[in-house]
Formats: C-alpha cells, structure tokens, sequence
C-alpha cells in the first residue's frame, strides 16, 4: 500500500457538529489498518491524516467518503507521500 496525505483545511462556513464524525470516520480507517497518524493544527485551521491506500483513486475515494468533506465545511487536499 502507498501513503498518502490527506490535508485539510476548515472553511468559513464548516459545521463544528460534524466534527465528531470525522473523528469517528478517522477511528475507523484507523481500525481497518489504513489510518497510521491523525491530527488538527495548532491553529485550528484543519488537520491532517496519513491514509494507506492502493492508489490516488482510492485514496481520493476514502478521503471523499469523510464527514468532513461531504459536509462541505472542509477543503481536502491528497498528495502521495514518500515518508521514510
């Protein structure tokens, strides 16, 4: 599986009550083997997650499924990472 990072940044209209879904949606990613790290910036602009995935299509297809990106309230950003 690759890794790819899944940035996130609120907009001015996100909906703090999706929040919990998010968290819940990350959990399960996390149970399933595909979430390795997860976190919101210091600022409270957004957060990131470190997504396992086959592919950018699949990996852009999970990040889509989030709460947090349904709802509308959060910009996503995929990019496919080489960490070492």
């Amino acid at each position: 599986m690759n890794r790819y990072l899944v940035m996130m940044f609120r907009r001015p209209h996100f909906d703090p009550a999706i929040v919990p879904l998010h968290q819940q949606f990350l959990e399960e990613l996390r149970s399933q083997g595909r979430n390795e790290m997860s976190g919101p910036f210091g600022d409270k602009s957004g957060g990131a997650y470190l997504l396992h995935a086959e592919s950018m299509d699949e990996a852009r297809q999970i990040a889509h499924s989030d709460p947090a990106h349904t709802s509308g309230g959060w910009e996503i950003t995929l990019y496919e990472w080489h960490a070492r």
